[in-house]
Formats: C-alpha cells, structure tokens, sequence
C-alpha cells in the first residue's frame, strides 16, 4: 500500500486534498493520469451497464432532494453505524473494527472504551439565504433514491416493460466514523447504481444473474480471479430494505474487504415513496391486467474502490537484465488491462531538433483525437520507456531520425517490451488492432 500511495503521488494519480493547507483527513484529489483512470472505470461500467443493453436507461438525479425522501426510504431512522468512543484520547471507532470492546486499540489503557451508540452517517446541511431561517436537508447518503423517486417518470418516457433497469453513477455523501486506507473509505466518494425492475417470484433469479455479472465485469477488465471472492450478507447484517445481499469483495493489503454490493431491495422502496408522498409508484402489468410493486435487485459499486483495486492489482515489480556485464535492474510496471489504462500510448520523439519534433507531433496531433495519448520529450529513451511502464502505459511510439526517411517509427510493448518497426501511414490501423478497437 505504502509503494502505490508514493507512486501515486509521484506520477500524478493521487494527491491528498487541500495538501497546501497541511490537508484534509480522508479527502482525495486524482491528479492527471489518476482522473484518466477514473473515467475509464465509469466509462467501462456505463459501457457494460447502459450501452450495450436494450433494457437499461440512464439517469442524473439531483445531489440535494426533498428531505422526506430520507424519511421515507428509512435512513433518517436507519442509516447509522454502531459506534465507542476512548475516554482517553476520545478517538471514535466503528464497533465492527474493534476486537476487544473494552480496550482502545490507540491506548495502554484498559476498560477506556463507552458503551457502543449508534451515530447517524448523513450529512446535514441548510438551504436558504439564512441559516436562522433555512429548511435543513441533507448531501444524499447514496444515489439510489434518486432513481426510485423518478420511476414512473423513467417508465413512462422511455416506455420499457419488465424487467428493466434505470443507471446512475453520481457523488454521496457519508460521515464516516473511522474514514482510511487511501480512497477505500471517504466522506465524499462516487457510486455506480442500477436498479433493476423485475416482476416478484422473478427476483431471486435476477439476484443471481446479477451476482454472476458484476463478478465477471471486474474479471474481464483485469482484476486477478484469485483476489476477488463472494460473500453473503448473514441475516444480522443485512439492511433494513434487504431480503439478501452478496458482496464483490477484493483481497486488499488489509484483507478482504467490499468492492461492489448487489442487493435484492425487495419493494420496500417504491412501496415507502408511493405511501409517503401519495403518489402511485406501481407497475401495471398489460398483459396480466395486474398492478403491483416490483421488486428490485440492486448491485451498487464504489468507483473509488474500483479504482484503487484496478490500480493495486496493476501494481508489478520484476528484475530485469538490461545488459549481460550489469547486474539486473528492478522495473516497476503497472499491468492494466488495455481499456483501464490511463493512456494508451506515449509518442516518445528521440530528439527535440525542429524536423524530428515536428513529425513527432504531427503523429501526437493524428492520434490524440481517437485515443488518451501522452507525449514525453524528456530525458533518455530508456527513463522515458521506465516512466511509461511506471504509469502502465501499454504502447510507446519512438520517432527516431531514420523515421524521416522511411517514415516508419518504433512500436514497444509495455508488458512484453517488444519492439517493431511500422509504416506511420499505417499506424493508426495497427494500434486499433492493438486495442481490439473496431475503426
């Protein structure tokens, strides 16, 4: 964990939030190739999710909502963790992180520890033009209400039939008590929800369905079969809507710890906002003349989480021999699989003279417009080659002066570190093969 934070604040993909200010306990900032790295999880999940299928719609609900929404999906009641505080160093802890519930684990002291209490995670704030007179609402806690409370708008403009499901990926909100490791666990974080809409008696078959999806997308994308595993929710831990739940967990440097969740909600939610706000929320069903609630199975990831674990189990150092009179070097490589790479190709010129530059960026200019492309003028060829492989770009393009004659350049492949020679009027073609692109 301690190399991937120092690389990734040396390389630029992450940096503690309001550093300058000495920072912020638990809040991120995602330098350049860290915001690359972001998109590409949420451009693949929407890919996944919304794209590529006929019975998913998109949706971007509002961060602030009616506070009775809060109300009537339980969390004003519900949403809380159990925690003891240290009468001693009055440090909080959640109790699921506390092996002995007498002793402060911060502490030599012994019985330090209250009696657990529950504390309420959402976020208040105040809307108005004084606080004094300002209604109170809150930052939402998930993004999943906001979808629910757009149902039958979403049904009705978009005219789908069951089962379908309506996407979201969107900012929350969550007071954690013992926020840390990195991005794993924020105050402010992104989600990536679906909830999909199915007829009930159908509902547990569309739980495993899913469970069996969100498993392979991870799969598919990079992350090494062996650090993923499934575990179900037991009837103690499962939320107050749930009628069973089974987590994507990633093998992190802590342990086994949440990616992803995928719940079936049953139709507690459509249920509590169609009692609550008078409004009907049911489905009719034409075929059947049937109106009734759906159920809904609901897999809910964190991007944040995504993304650290994309990043992790990227993370490679392997010996090599660069020269047979040297002693092998050690070369730090970040594996991502070809769509989570932050760029996917470096133009790498082997010298700064006008000639050599100004084809260098005319390739940069030809390709930048299709693909996340860097360009590196800086330093020897081979820190050049170390520093890509360091941020896992999986493609370096080296012009050389030869290239002005034969107008040909140099492919190396990052994982391999292979090199061949291309036509640059056929380049373009090549690194799409490369990507598995389509032209």
């Amino acid at each position: 964990m301690e190399k991937i934070l120092s690389l990734s604040k040396r390389r630029g993909f992450l940096f503690q939030s309001s550093a300058i200010y000495d920072g912020l306990n638990a809040a991120w900032d995602y330098g350049p190739l860290g915001v690359e790295l972001k998109r590409n999880v949420k451009e693949m999940w929407w890919k996944s999710m919304v794209r590529n299928r006929v019975d998913v719609v998109g949706l971007d609900s509002s961060i602030l909502m009616n506070p009775k929404v809060w109300q009537a999906s339980g969390h004003l009641d519900n949403f809380s963790d159990t925690l003891v505080e240290c009468s001693f160093c009055h440090q909080r802890f959640r109790i699921d992180d506390i092996t002995n519930l007498e002793d402060c684990p911060n502490c030599d002291e012994h019985q330090s520890l209250s009696k657990p209490r529950e504390f309420n995670l959402m976020f208040k704030t105040f809307m108005g033009a004084a606080i004094d007179t300002a209604s109170e609402i809150y930052l939402r806690p998930e993004t999943a209400q906001g979808i629910f409370i757009n149902f039958s708008q979403v049904l009705n403009t978009s005219r789908k039939k069951l089962p379908f499901g309506i996407a979201q990926i969107g900012k929350a909100f969550r007071n954690e008590i013992t926020p840390g490791n990195s991005i794993f666990r924020t105050r402010e974080f992104e989600q990536m929800e679906l909830e999909f809409f199915v007829k009930p008696g159908q509902d547990e078959e569309w739980h495993k369905y899913w469970i069996e999806q969100r498993l392979d997308w991870y799969i598919s994308l990079g992350l090494r079969r062996e650090n993923l595993r499934l575990r179900e929710h037991g009837a103690k831990e499962l939320a107050h809507y749930a009628k069973a739940t089974v987590d994507v967990e990633y093998k992190f440097p802590w342990g086994w710890a949440e990616l992803e969740g995928i719940a079936n909600r049953t139709d507690f939610d459509l249920r509590q906002h169609s009692q609550y706000s008078k409004e009907d929320l049911s489905y009719f069903d034409e075929q059947t003349g049937n109106r009734f609630f759906p159920f809904v199975v609901e897999p809910s990831g964190g991007v944040d989480r995504a993304t650290l674990a994309f990043l992790l189990d990227a993370y490679h150092e392997e010996e090599i021999q660069s020269s047979p009179n040297k002693k092998p070097e050690l070369r730090t490589v970040l594996r991502f699989n070809q769509h989570m790479a932050p760029a996917k190709f470096a133009i790498l010129p082997l010298s700064r003279k006008s000639e050599l530059s100004e084809l260098s960026h005319k390739i940069h200019s030809s390709l930048s417009g299709s693909f996340s492309t860097l360009f590196d003028d800086s330093q020897s060829i081979g820190r050049r080659y170390r520093r890509q492989d360091e941020i896992g770009t999986p493609y370096c393009i080296t012009i050389d002066f030869q290239s002005l004659e034969d107008q040909q350049v140099t492919i190396r492949d990052r994982d391999s570190m292979a090199q061949e020679r291309v036509s640059i009027d056929q380049l373009p073609a090549i690194l799409r093969h490369k990507l598995n692109i389509e032209s």
